[in-house]
């Protein structure tokens, strides 16, 4: 059977260049002709949205209607903050000496609106007249805020001479003025609750540093005010803060300092390689730990283990426990005395412990229950902790990090009687540029030091 091809198309002729085609009228549903533009099915044409004739006014008005909520409900919310702020304001301080501290305080008296209540300004040496009343009576309503202090003890002279514990002096507006030392903030906090601060000067100076971490780490905020005008602009233009746009106080700028972002992952790492460290230490030094303890108590009698109040982070006491070297004779020479290496009364068994170090082996037990580090700044007894904070202005900032077995200051040769001042810049360093890298480092080096008998 065989089928016929289809036909060839029909030649057709060329078109002439820039002859439009025709297109062959639409057919209607229906089978009837269509007219070009006609609407086939003769429903009405659809209209998009906002394409009305009223759509063109209507737009203006609602963005007028829109901005008029928006500001009324901002001016709303501002009323309400700024009536919150007079009922409860924040205990501050004002940290800066002469006219521009007292400026910024008395604008904090005069202006409740800002929700800050002074309470004391912080002043290094500036003079004032006896206190009215009793010693660090709160002055009047001031700015109040986040928390200051430090932590260290006493008061210091002008020239940061050790002291005894000053009281604070009042400014003729009735503002308690106290020195810039830690003992003093924290008095001020432990009265008013946690306080802001603000600083008149940029706080470069080791005191000032250490008074704006206390503050941090007792939650409370810091700005920078610009009081002199002397100093328009390259105070606040300095790094370490953040530029609130529009922020002022009465006229004068502001600028809030914000602490550094904190190292969690770091920190649980650290933590991470105590614990391990610790019970690895305690688990294989067992046999060790026991000859130690025999030793100790066939030499020097009963009571091993010697177990002393110190100072950890953030000021915090706890209790070491080492092996018992020397026998005191009562409780303050343990606490107040501060070298015993050359004390006729310790046995040749302590000596031993004293010179390998192997007295501080209790201490990974401290370690295991967080009160101390493998590496960290050595503690140290409450009366040396008042007494060098008051000499020394970086040592209260030692206490920022865990304590530790052993650390940066202790592998660089300062053991027992050695330069104070050497220990805190050391033990700063090691706190500002910590790794765990350094960590291994100095563990690795104390290992050296114990086997070549290097202890204290």
């Amino acid at each position: 059977m065989t089928t016929e091809s289809p036909p060839p198309p029909l030649p057709t002729a060329p078109r002439p260049p820039g002859t439009a085609v025709a297109t062959p009228p639409m057919s209607h549903p229906m089978g009837r002709p269509t007219k070009p533009g006609a609407n086939p099915g003769g429903k009405p044409p659809m209209s998009r949205p906002g394409t009305g004739a009223g759509a063109a006014p209507a737009l203006p008005a609602l963005i007028a209607v829109h901005t008029v909520l928006a500001w009324a409900g901002r001016a709303a919310v501002l009323r309400a903050r700024s009536r919150r702020a007079r009922r409860a304001p924040r205990p501050t301080v004002v940290i800066g000496a002469g006219r521009p501290g007292r400026r910024i305080a008395a604008v904090l008296r005069e202006h409740p609106e800002y929700g800050l209540r002074p309470v004391a300004r912080v002043v290094a040496g500036e003079p004032g007249p006896p206190p009215a009343g009793s010693a660090g009576s709160a002055g009047p309503a001031g700015p109040a805020g986040g928390t200051g202090g430090t932590g260290s003890a006493g008061g210091a002279s002008a020239r940061g001479a050790p002291g005894p514990l000053s009281r604070p002096a009042v400014d003729p507006g009735e503002l308690p003025v106290v020195p810039p030392v830690p003992r003093e903030l924290d008095r001020l906090i432990g009265r008013h609750g946690p306080v802001d601060a603000l600083f008149t000067h940029h706080p470069a100076g080791p005191g000032d540093a250490a008074l704006l971490r206390r503050l941090w780490e007792r939650g409370g905020v810091a700005w920078l005010v610009e009081a002199d005008p002397a100093l328009r602009r390259p105070a606040l233009a300095e790094p370490g803060g953040t530029a609130v746009r529009g922020a002022h106080l009465w006229g004068h700028p502001c600028r809030r300092l914000d602490p550094p972002p904190r190292r969690r992952v770091a920190g649980a790492a650290k933590r991470a390689v105590d614990v391990v460290g610790a019970a690895t230490g305690l688990v294989l030094g067992a046999p060790l730990l026991a000859g130690c303890a025999l030793a100790v108590r066939l030499a020097d009698g009963p009571g091993v283990i010697f177990r002393q109040e110190r100072v950890g982070r953030d000021g915090r006491p706890f209790v070491i426990h080492k092996f018992r070297t020397l026998r005191p004779n009562d409780d303050r020479e343990a606490a107040t005395r501060w070298s015993i290496a050359d004390d006729r009364r310790m046995s040749r068994v302590g000596r031993a412990l004293r010179r390998t170090s192997l007295d501080e082996l209790p201490q990974l037990w401290d370690v295991l229950r967080g009160e101390m580090s493998l590496v960290g700044p050595r503690p140290e007894r409450p009366h040396f902790v008042e007494r060098f904070g008051q000499v020394y202005p970086g040592y209260a900032e030692r206490h920022r990090m865990p304590v530790g077995l052993t650390g940066l200051a202790q592998t660089s040769g300062l053991r027992g009687d050695t330069s104070i001042e050497d220990r805190v810049r050391f033990d700063n360093h090691y706190i500002d540029t910590w790794s765990f890298w350094r960590d291994l480092r100095i563990l690795a080096r104390t290992a050296a030091e114990c086997v070549r008998c290097k202890g204290a």
